[in-house]
C-alpha cells in the first residue's frame, strides 16, 4: 500500500502540506452548509489577482476577521468595522474585497429568506447533484462554463460582487458542485480501490 505522500494527486496542489490537505480533504467535496458556502465564496473572491495558497495561509485570519463567516453577523458589520480591517494583516487588505464580503453577506441573507437556505439556492443550479467531469489532463479543466456564467449572472442580479464566471467556477469546484479531480488522482471517484481506501482512512471514515 502506498504511503499517503506518494499517492497520485492533481498536479496543481504541489507539495505544500496546507495545499495538499486542502486538495485531499476539501476540494471537490460537496458542501451544503450555508456558513461554509459563504466562507468559500468569500475566499474565492479574495483570491482574485492572487494565488490560492496565499488565501489558504490567511484563512484563519479571514475566519477571525469575518466572525466565523456567520452571514448574519457579517451582514451587520459597520463602516467603521470594515475600515478597521484595512489594518488587519491576517486578510487581503483590499477595500473593495472587504466591503464586498459584507454586502455579499447581506445578499446571502436575502437569498436565505427567499429560498430557505443559500445551499438550496446554489445547489438548485445542478438539481442537487454534483457534476463529475473525470478529466484526464489539467488542460481539460475549464476556467468557466455555461453553468458558471449562469450562476454568476444570477448572483450579480441579487447584489453579489466578486462573483464573475471564473470565480464562480472555482467556487463550484471548491464546494463540490463540480468534481474535477483528474482520473489519475487518488481522489477521483474512479481511482483504484486501494487509493480510495487510503482516502477514507485519511478522512476518518473507516
Amino acid at each position: 500500500m502506498q504511503d499517503a505522500a506518494e499517492l497520485p494527486r492533481c498536479a496543481w496542489c504541489g507539495a505544500d502540506p496546507l495545499y495538499v490537505a486542502y486538495h485531499d480533504e476539501e476540494w471537490g467535496v460537496p458542501v451544503r452548509d450555508d456558513q461554509k458556502l459563504f466562507e468559500m465564496l468569500t475566499l474565492e473572491g479574495a483570491q482574485a489577482g492572487l494565488s490560492w495558497i496565499t488565501i489558504l495561509r490567511k484563512r484563519e485570519g479571514y475566519r477571525r476577521a469575518f466572525r466565523g463567516f456567520d452571514p448574519q453577523q457579517v451582514a451587520s458589520m459597520s463602516e467603521d468595522e470594515q475600515a478597521a480591517l484595512m489594518k488587519d494583516s491576517g486578510i487581503v487588505r483590499n477595500r473593495l474585497k472587504i466591503s464586498s464580503t459584507v454586502s455579499n453577506a447581506r445578499a446571502l441573507v436575502e437569498v436565505q429568506r427567499s429560498f430557505g437556505s443559500f445551499s438550496d439556492y446554489f445547489w438548485s443550479f445542478s438539481e442537487g447533484t454534483p457534476i463529475e467531469n473525470n478529466p484526464q489532463t489539467m488542460q481539460e479543466i475549464p476556467t468557466q462554463t455555461p453553468l458558471s456564467v449562469r450562476i454568476s449572472k444570477d448572483l450579480k442580479k441579487r447584489g453579489f460582487r466578486f462573483v464573475g464566471p471564473t470565480i464562480i467556477y472555482a467556487f463550484m469546484q471548491a464546494t463540490g458542485m463540480v468534481d474535477d479531480h483528474l482520473l489519475s488522482c487518488f481522489r477521483s471517484k474512479k481511482a483504484p480501490i486501494e487509493d480510495a481506501g487510503r482516502l477514507l482512512i485519511k478522512c476518518g471514515k473507516r
